[in-house]
C-alpha cells in the first residue's frame, strides 16, 4: 500500500487523527500514515474476521517476518516494513499491540481501572509510542508521557462507545465502577439500572482520562513546534469528544458523540495559541529513542 493509500486509510477511518496529522512535517506525516494504517489494518483483522484466532496467528507471523528483514509480498506489510525498521520501531510494542486485540478476542471483562489500563496501554499506549519513533523523540520521559496520552484517547474512546460496543457484546467499563451484580457479559438492551451505572462509570472514567491528558502535555514542549501542534491539536479534539459526552450526561444511550468540523478547526487555533510560548521551533534531531518502555514499571507513573 503506498503512501497515498495509507492517508485515504487515514482520512476514511479517524476525521481527528486525519486533521492532526495534516499539520506535521511531510516525512513524518507519510511514516505517521503508514503507521496508522498498519495499526488499523490489525483492528479490522480481529473486528471483521469470523475466525479470530486463526487471524491473530497469521498477524503474529506477519510481524515474525516484518522484523526478520524478509520481503514483503503485500505492499500495506511492506510499507510498514521499511517504515519500522528505518526509524527502528520496536517489535515489542507491535506484539503488545496484538495482544491487545487478543483480549478484544476473548471479550475480556475489565475488574478493576488497572486492569484496564493494561487494555489500554496495549491498543493505544503502543500506537503513542511508535509515533515517538517516527518523530525521532529521545527523552524516557516523553516517551512515557506519549504512552498516557494513547491511555487516555482509548479512555476516551471507550466512554463514548458504550453503547455500541454493548451492542457488540463487549463491556469495557470496569466492574469496580458499574458494581458486583453488573453481568459479566454485554447482552441484550441496556436495562434503565444498568444505564444509570453506566453513566456513573463512565463519569469516573473520564475523570481518569483527564489525569493522563494532564501529564501527557507536560511532554508537549520536547517536540519539534510542528509536532507539538499535531499531537496537541489530536489531544485537545480527543478532550473535546469526551466533554460532549458529559454534557450528555455521560448516557450510553445519547449517541455517538461528535466534535463538529467548525469546533476542530477552533481547537487547532487553540493548540497554536497554546503552544507558541512554550515550544521550540527546532526540529529534533530524527534519531530513534534508545529505551523500550515496559509496561507496567515504565509506563504508568505520572
Amino acid at each position: 500500500m503506498s503512501v497515498p493509500a495509507c492517508k485515504e486509510v487515514l482520512a476514511r477511518k479517524s476525521k481527528s487523527f486525519a486533521l492532526a496529522a495534516r499539520l506535521l512535517p511531510a516525512g513524518i506525516a507519510d511514516d505517521a500514515a503508514v503507521v496508522y494504517a498498519f495499526c488499523r489494518r490489525v483492528d479490522d483483522a480481529i473486528d471483521l474476521a469470523p475466525a479470530t484466532g486463526v487471524v491473530l496467528q497469521g498477524l503474529r507471523a506477519e510481524v515474525e517476518s516484518i522484523y526478520a528483514g524478509a520481503a514483503q509480498p503485500d505492499p500495506q506489510l511492506a510499507s510498514f516494513q521499511e517504515v519500522a525498521l528505518r526509524r527502528a520501531i520496536p517489535r515489542a510494542y507491535v506484539e503488545e499491540l496484538i495482544d491487545g486485540m487478543e483480549m478484544d478476542v476473548r471479550k475480556t471483562r475489565y475488574r478493576t481501572v488497572q486492569e484496564l489500563l493494561v487494555y489500554c496501554h496495549r491498543v493505544a499506549g503502543t500506537v503513542g509510542l511508535m509515533m515517538c519513533h517516527v518523530m525521532g523523540i529521545r527523552s524516557p520521559a516523553a516517551l512515557r508521557r506519549a504512552a498516557h496520552l494513547g491511555i487516555a484517547m482509548q479512555l476516551t474512546n471507550i466512554c463514548r462507545d458504550v453503547e455500541e460496543d454493548w451492542r457488540n457484546g463487549r463491556l469495557y467499563l470496569p466492574g469496580e465502577l458499574l458494581g458486583p451484580t453488573v453481568p459479566c457479559v454485554a447482552s441484550g438492551p441496556i436495562s434503565a439500572a444498568m444505564r444509570d451505572r453506566t453513566r456513573l462509570a463512565t463519569g469516573l472514567l473520564l475523570g481518569e482520562a483527564r489525569r493522563y491528558y494532564g501529564s501527557a502535555d507536560l511532554a508537549l514542549g520536547l517536540l519539534g513546534w510542528r509536532c507539538a501542534l499535531a499531537v496537541r491539536t489530536a489531544r485537545l479534539v480527543y478532550a473535546a469528544i469526551g466533554g460532549r459526552v458529559e454534557e450528555r450526561g455521560c448516557d450510553p444511550l445519547a449517541g455517538r458523540a461528535v466534535v463538529p468540523w467548525w469546533q476542530k478547526l477552533l481547537l487547532v487555533g487553540k493548540a497554536l495559541a497554546q503552544g507558541v510560548a512554550g515550544i521550540s521551533f527546532r526540529r529534533p534531531a530524527p534519531r530513534p529513542p534508545g529505551t523500550v518502555l515496559r509496561f507496567p514499571d515504565d509506563v504508568l507513573p505520572l
